[in-house]
């Protein structure tokens, strides 16, 4: 793999580089750069979707026919690194990374005609229903029911943590449309008007005070057959695809690597022992050097998976040790910024940053207490702890490589 960019891709990093200076308003470079959740502010990340929109490079990884851009690997991964040098806020995954992906290999022609332009347009904006009261990490357990009506399902039922579901208007959802052998046959992946007569959202607020989950309640919903991808009964194959592209279609390395830099900065102010900076302390500093080393190695793994990807390929395996590697790096990455914080660690200030739902306090905002780092550090800190467990556990995605990759 050749690591050296060609004098075209400099060019192109410097392009990339000018559209986030010129793009990125100041409110929406605080709404990256002081982030606390894994979802942006919903509003901020919808004007951020339609500059992007105008600019051609809002899907970079779609086809080109729908909406995508004909770069190499290395210019997605330029344009990953600039995006995470601004702190541009992220757009929300589950539509034009997740959804859209199983559409294109599994949706009909008139499916993709559809739902792909409103997409990227935002006119729809997605939630997921996989997640259920007693089918989680064992995802084939659910055990929602899609009755067959003729020419549409009845879904009777409940999804949870439901991301951002008490504003988006479609959610792709798994139904059970029949009882087998095996509980990965009779699933079936279906598209659903939130806007339907019969759906309830019912907010699941977290500790932290944030409402960004959601309980979806499903009374009869009637879904047409020709919102249903794929076949009837086998829609774990479309599942599985998806979450390929949920758990390693990203790339995690850029965006700690950002977080790094910034904390390497910090440490040179704060203060550490005996009236040194933080910097100096030899401890501190090469539990640093350890994280970076490891996130730099991610970062070649990753390389060569969006290689794969851009040749036509899907994650597969790679999917489960980068969502592994990934979010337990990131993990990493939030306890030295703890430990960075110091006292300030132990103060719960959301008001400093710029969280993924309400808190009930202002967002953004002056009134906190030390530097802005210290202030964020416990919030990435505890959001954190929730990365080895969403899109699937940790746990089960080790038990998928041991399937896999080891045939064990």
């Amino acid at each position: 793999m050749n690591l050296q960019w060609t004098a075209e891709e400099r060019a192109f990093r410097e392009e990339v580089a000018a559209f986030f200076e010129r793009e990125m308003s100041d409110d929406l470079r605080a709404a990256g750069r002081w982030m606390t959740s894994v979802y942006g502010d919903h509003q901020l990340a919808m004007r951020w979707q339609l500059k992007l929109l105008a600019q051609g490079w809002l899907a970079p990884s779609w086809p080109v026919e729908h909406g995508g851009c004909d770069w190499s690997v290395a210019r997605h991964y330029i344009f990953a690194q600039e995006k995470a040098k601004a702190f541009a806020p992220p757009t929300s995954p589950m539509g034009l990374q997740m959804c859209a992906p199983a559409l294109i290999a599994f949706g009909t022609a008139e499916q993709k005609a559809f739902f792909l332009p409103r997409m990227l347009s935002g006119e729809h904006f997605w939630c997921q229903g996989y997640s259920e009261p007693e089918a989680g990490s064992d995802l084939a357990a659910l055990s929602m029911p899609a009755e067959d009506v003729g020419d549409a399902l009845l879904c009777h039922g409940s999804k949870i943590w439901s991301t951002h579901a008490h504003v988006a208007n479609w959610v792709f959802c798994l139904v059970r449309t029949s009882r087998e052998d095996r509980s990965q046959k009779g699933i079936s992946f279906v598209l659903i008007d939130m806007r339907s007569p019969g759906v309830e959202v019912r907010p699941m607020v977290s500790l932290t005070g944030e409402h960004i989950q959601n309980e979806i309640v499903f009374d009869r919903v009637r879904v047409p057959k020709t919102q249903v991808v794929g076949r009837i009964g086998e829609g774990w194959t479309v599942a599985k695809y998806l979450l390929e592209f949920e758990r390693g279609g990203a790339a995690y390395a850029p965006q700690m690597l950002a977080r790094l830099r910034e904390l390497r900065g910090f440490a040179r102010q704060a203060p550490g022992q005996a009236g040194r900076s933080l910097a100096e302390d030899p401890l501190f500093m090469a539990r640093l050097a350890e994280v970076e080393c490891q996130v730099r190695a991610l970062e070649m793994y990753e390389l060569q998976t969006l290689s794969a990807l851009a040749k036509g390929g899907s994650p597969g395996a790679s999917a489960s040790v980068l969502k592994i590697l990934g979010t337990e790096l990131q993990q990493a990455v939030t306890e030295l910024g703890l430990d960075a914080a110091g006292h300030y660690g132990l103060a719960f200030q959301p008001q400093a940053g710029f969280t993924g739902g309400a808190v009930g306090i202002a967002h953004g905002g002056p009134s906190f207490h030390g530097e802005r780092l210290a202030a964020l550090a416990p919030l990435r800190y505890l959001n954190e702890r929730a990365g080895s467990i969403y899109a699937g556990t940790n746990e089960i995605q080790r038990n998928i490589l041991a399937k896999t990759a080891l045939g064990l």
